[in-house]
């Protein structure tokens, strides 16, 4: 059983202006655009549809309506595992808070009930699945009559779309909400949803009023890396070499490889744990707590993991196999750097990615039209891929953001270059031609190489006009050209072949000599000095103290985790590394100069003041 929850009476004074809460209550002095707008159109009774970048602030616009509105707002959210991290943090905000879910025994779930209808509850935290019970919906309807509903928050909205990897059958029944309950504000967030899935949220949701709040998605903080696929396990341990004790999330396709990759992680001293599905529900929490609540936890999982994650320090998400989409991609790599400090977001992918996924989509038991969709987004992930301009463009675009070079990734950092890749591209379709479009990339290019094989042998390859003639270029530079002509449509793998690469009819013009055809050119291996200097770049919470304030900043972290151990909670719900940076920078030396460091509300204030200023004085 989950421990009771007793929210305390508030430790703030009432206020009545949207920025004195944010000021008082949550410690900082503005507002990011565009969250003041959204909390006086929801205050206002407005529905609204907020679109908001992972770590830019979503939640305030949904918790100080809750405060400046009549009643409890009722928080829908699918992460049941999460809930008891989010209301902890609210707490400890001086704010009453609590979720009622599956987790809870009876008695506990009767005194949440109670402390609801006594008013006595600023927000609560559901599953969809616990909303939409008859019970549940009787009890909201008791508090309607009573005006003691503040408003509704879907948060995690995305999960309405029946096309993308998070949906939740739960989540289309709550357009509920708007026919029981017609005067209630409703807000519903989300982090990710291209022009598709913020159609289906708003069909689907009944939204087709709300006002629509679209922030830029841009993550400047997070530098952004493709590699083609070489050895895997190598080029993971040399990239984790350059985050060795930081937070991330390793992200693999099936369950096996989330098994076999924590274990061969932890064999090259590495403090990783799996997360899938298959896994035993128990050992699956413990993990999520472990990596939630300690620093330097690597976790290796499914896309089963990660949504709605909070912790802020995440330095780097690793993909190890090719995301089905770019707004998955997106998703997935949002959760590095939450607190707006330099993170990495690494992408290894290969051809068999793209044939497995491919496979998947034609094999599924979904409608014709889904599997449309998806595979146009599989084509735009292999675009994102293979581009030879700026990736943060690309990814912007995709969200209909128009933007520039970004400076912080991989293709502007270090430029591919290009080359006339007309011929090598003809020779590829005319040695697949020649097969009968029956054999995959492997085949295609021993046969261009030259390359003596049994299996060249076995059908008599060696014998075709086109064996040998792209010797000149190596197995590297083939394989890039075979993922360039696939993520271009010029070539298409077929899944009930093996992989076996077929033309498309855009390839016609290509072989005809009609049209020329740029490509990049694998980019070369990374000196060791090149690969330091990135490290520094993406930058440990460290490496961000000044050298004379790092001893105090340790000392402050110490002191956060006794604090978090002693009261259950992860360390971040105390304060964040940010905040403690500041601490060590400032060196406050009262309360009321303590009071004044931004993410210090005057709750937190009054709990852990004392305990800073004792750390601050010790060292100084």
């Amino acid at each position: 059983m989950t421990r009771p929850q007793r929210p305390t009476p508030r430790a703030v004074p009432e206020m009545s202006s949207a920025l004195g809460i944010l000021q008082t209550v949550f410690g900082f002095d503005a507002f990011h655009e565009p969250q003041a707008e959204i909390i006086d159109h929801v205050v206002g009774g407005g529905d609204a549809l907020v679109l908001m970048p992972t770590g830019g602030g979503k939640s305030v616009c949904y918790q100080i309506p809750a405060l400046l509105r009549p009643g409890t707002a009722v928080v829908v959210s699918p992460l049941i595992a999460l809930m008891q991290d989010q209301v902890d943090a609210l707490l400890e905000l001086g704010l009453r808070a609590a979720f009622l879910n599956s987790s809870l025994d009876a008695a506990t779930a009767r005194d949440v009930t109670r402390q609801l209808l006594a008013g006595e509850l600023d927000l609560l935290y559901v599953a969809p699945e616990r909303l939409l019970m008859t019970s549940f919906l009787a009890l909201l309807e008791r508090l309607d009559a009573a005006d003691g509903l503040a408003l509704f928050a879907i948060d995690e909205a995305h999960c309405v779309s029946q096309w993308g990897h998070d949906f939740r059958p739960e989540y289309i029944q709550l357009s509920i909400l708007h026919e029981r309950f017609p005067r209630v504000p409703r807000i519903a967030l989300t982090a990710t949803a291209d022009a598709v899935t913020r159609a289906e949220i708003v069909t689907k949701l009944g939204l087709e009023d709300a006002r629509q709040f679209v922030s830029s998605f841009d993550r400047p903080n997070i530098r952004y890396r493709v590699v083609a696929k070489d050895n895997p396990r190598a080029q993971l341990k040399e990239f984790l070499a350059e985050h060795a004790l930081e937070a991330g999330i390793v992200y693999c396709l099936s369950r096996r490889k989330v098994d076999e990759t924590a274990a061969w992680l932890r064999s090259e001293g590495v403090d990783a744990l799996a997360y899938h599905a298959g896994m035993d529900a128990a050992a699956r929490r413990a993990h999520q707590s472990r990596f939630i609540r300690e620093d330097g936890v690597v976790m290796v999982a499914t896309i089963a993991f990660g949504m709605g994650i909070d912790k802020p320090d995440v330095r780097f998400v690793a993909h190890l196999d090719l995301p089905k989409s770019l707004e998955g991609y997106y998703q997935e790599t949002g959760r590095a750097g939450r607190d707006g400090e330099p993170a990495e977001a690494w992408l290894a992918y290969g051809l068999a990615d793209v044939v497995l996924l491919k496979s998947w989509i034609e094999k599924s038991d979904a409608p014709v039209e889904q599997k449309r969709v998806e595979s146009i987004k599989l084509d735009a992930m292999l675009g994102y891929c293979e581009a030879a301009r700026c990736r943060r463009v690309i990814l912007l675009d995709y969200f209909g953001e128009r933007s520039g070079a970004c400076g912080n990734c991989d293709t502007c950092l270090e430029p591919p270059q290009t080359w006339d890749g007309s011929t090598a591209a003809q020779m590829l379709f005319s040695a697949a031609l020649r097969t009968g479009q029956r054999f995959g990339a492997g085949q295609l290019i021993d046969i261009l190489r030259g390359k003596e094989t049994d299996k060249v042998h076995q059908y008599g390859h060696d014998t075709l006009p086109t064996f040998g003639v792209g010797s000149e270029h190596d197995d590297a530079t083939w394989r890039g050209v075979v993922r360039q002509l696939v993520a271009l449509g010029l070539l298409r793998p077929d899944p009930e072949s093996y992989g076996a690469l077929k033309l498309t009819d855009a390839a016609r013009p290509v072989l005809r000599g009609e049209t020329r055809l740029e490509l990049r050119r694998a980019p070369p291996k990374r000196s060791k000095t090149a690969k330091r200097s990135r490290g520094r770049a993406s930058g440990a919470t460290a490496d961000l103290v000044a050298p004379a304030d790092a001893d105090l900043f340790e000392a402050l972290r110490a002191m956060r985790k006794g604090l978090a151990e002693a009261g259950g909670v992860p360390p971040y719900v105390i304060f964040h590394d940010a905040t403690l940076r500041e601490i060590a920078r400032l060196k406050p030396g009262s309360e009321d100069e303590l009071g004044q460091v931004s993410g210090i509300g005057v709750a937190k204030l009054a709990r852990y003041g004392g305990a800073v200023l004792e750390v601050l004085r010790e060292h100084l």
